[in-house]
């Protein structure tokens, strides 16, 4: 009999295997993820940050938004697998996360390359200008403002850069119905309606991935004509 485990999206001895075999080197790093396992800071899941890791040394992205730092994991582990001159722009708007994010990115000397912004990312993508464009976007703030977030992303993506979003099938109740739990009804219908939209998007081609708490990659999808310049 297959095992299943509601609070995961496969079962849990494959993730068991993942994660003995995706081990953080970074001390940094892996003083934060004891932090927030300990006072309970949602970070991505060791396999979701080990394939942010890989994706970003391979797009080497000189713009990357953040929506969502907490304490700073992600961006810190972006801004050391990006090439050297790049910029991360992240957004939060708890206080005291921002606070935890600052000392964080001081202790990785990487004050220069990642920005914090105090700011309900919903509200605030809006008033970033088009020419502020990014290479690649990481969405993983509140998981119920995706949907009204994708028309802002998509905007302010540079074509063919990549959307990368975190916890879509949200401890697998995105998609299945019987693990279903009420209090969140609101925040599944929503991601639901959030993957719909990404599948049908005329701008972005997108693959759902069953790692950590579920991500979606979507690429913004260039014309022939900017392919191949006929």
């Amino acid at each position: 009999m297959t095992e299943y485990d509601k609070d995961a999206i496969v079962t849990p001895y494959v993730t068991s295997y993942i994660r003995e075999k995706t081990v953080q080197k970074d001390e940094l790093l892996r003083d934060m993820e004891e932090y927030a396992a300990k006072n309970s800071v949602p970070i991505a899941e060791p396999e979701t940050a080990r394939l942010l890791s890989v994706i970003t040394k391979l797009k080497a992205p000189e713009r990357i938004l953040e929506v969502g730092c907490a304490i700073g994991y992600s961006s810190i582990l972006m801004a050391k697998s990006m090439k050297k001159g790049g910029s991360i722009l992240t957004l939060e708007y708890d206080t005291d996360m921002i606070e935890k994010a600052r000392v964080n990115i001081r202790r990785a000397g990487l004050e220069n390359t990642i920005s914090v912004r105090e700011a309900d990312a919903k509200d605030y993508l809006w008033y970033i200008d088009e020419d502020e464009s990014f290479d690649m976007i990481f969405l993983d703030g509140p998981k119920a403002h995706y949907v009204y977030m994708l028309d802002d992303c998509v905007r302010l993506l540079k074509k063919g850069g990549l959307l990368i979003s975190d916890n879509v099938l949200f401890k697998g109740m995105t998609a299945d119905d019987g693990h279903f739990v009420r209090r969140k009804v609101t925040i599944i219908n929503r991601l639901r309606e959030y993957i719909d939209a990404l599948m049908e998007h005329p701008q972005l081609e997108t693959s759902i991935l069953s790692q950590g708490d579920g991500v979606t990659l979507s690429v913004k999808i260039m014309s022939d004509r900017e392919r191949f310049g006929y």
